[in-house]
């Protein structure tokens, strides 16, 4: 299906020079002088390459036809993870570097959406938000300002994130997926 450049959006997946790209960031620009034009970086699905495209805004392009089906997460191994159709029951396992750091924030029974091209899986989409528990942070420090004052910490999956000041180990906190940001506090 042809969608105009301005309907591009981050997790997006299009066709594009024969191939499938997802798109990772997209910036709209309208300079002072000549047409607005979108600086679109993707990322190729099947042999995992960078791509930064600057598209006019009169163009078009070719977003993929994804079918999108819900499973829920069973368990990894070495390689690979797997996944169960909760309607079906029809068990699909996934390579670990298909799907990347995201496979850390996997827990058991957890649904996920799996984006399938010509009955092929593509790539793994998880809820937007989860709760994660802090394993260890620093202290905080007296005397620093308010605004910017966030501070690392290490959440029980490993994943390294930055929190508030006030976050402290073992505390529950939910974790936006799409950008491994602290959203609040539980």
């Amino acid at each position: 299906m042809k969608i105009n450049v301005t309907e591009i959006r981050v997790g997006m997946i299009l066709e594009y020079k024969d191939d499938l790209w997802e798109v990772l960031k997209t910036n709209h620009v309208k300079p002072g002088k000549g047409g607005a034009f979108a600086q679109v970086e993707m990322k190729n699905l099947i042999k995992n390459t960078k791509l930064n495209e600057r598209f006019r805004s009169s163009e078009t392009v070719e977003k993929a036809s994804i079918e999108e089906l819900k499973y829920n997460f069973l368990y990894s191994d070495e390689k690979d993870f797997y996944f169960m159709n909760p309607t079906t029951f029809e068990q699909i396992n996934l390579s670990k570097d298909m799907i990347g750091d995201k496979g850390k924030m996997l827990t058991e029974n957890l649904e996920v959406t799996i984006n399938f091209h010509n009955e092929n899986p593509l790539s793994i989409l998880l809820p937007n938000q989860l709760k994660c528990k802090i394993e260890t942070t620093d202290a905080a420090l007296k005397g620093q300002t308010v605004s910017s004052s966030y501070k690392p910490a290490i959440l029980e999956n490993g994943l390294n994130i930055q929190v508030p000041p006030f976050i402290e180990n073992g505390d529950i906190v939910i974790v936006d997926t799409r950008t491994m940001e602290y959203i609040k506090k539980i």
